[in-house]
């Protein structure tokens, strides 16, 4: 799970429907992380009121601090549960990209393991 996760409202007020919300959205990121950056990360989530002529929106904002790295991403839409959604689907795919990056991929491992085998029985024949 994540390790820190803090809401701050700028000119809105969070209610508690909408951090149960969050704290729910984005404890769910951790799985796509990989496993040693899990405990060390951090989220700030910065949700904001943003008063336009033709009406009322709702800026969401999350940011993701892992190790060597800062993941963001901002939306912004009429209703402020859609705009966290959005903003949790961007950090999906920020994140999947963050730990192919980071890992080193499982194919890799099996042809390793597969050509030792070959040699192993090379050997003992």
């Amino acid at each position: 799970m994540i390790a820190s996760i803090d809401i701050t409202g700028v000119k809105y007020i969070a209610g508690d429907q909408v951090q149960k919300y969050v704290m729910r959205k984005i404890a769910r990121l951790d799985r796509y992380l990989p496993r040693h950056a899990r405990k060390s990360v951090t989220a700030d989530v910065k949700l904001k009121q943003v008063n336009r002529d033709h009406g009322n929106k709702y800026e969401a904002e999350i940011i993701i601090n892992v190790p060597d790295k800062r993941l963001t991403a901002k939306d912004s839409t009429v209703n402020m549960f859609a705009a966290i959604d959005i903003v949790e689907a961007k950090l999906v795919n920020q994140m999947r990209k963050y730990k192919q990056e980071t890992i080193t991929h499982v194919a890799n491992r099996r042809a390793l393991s597969r050509f030792k085998r070959t040699q192993a029985a090379e050997q003992v024949e």
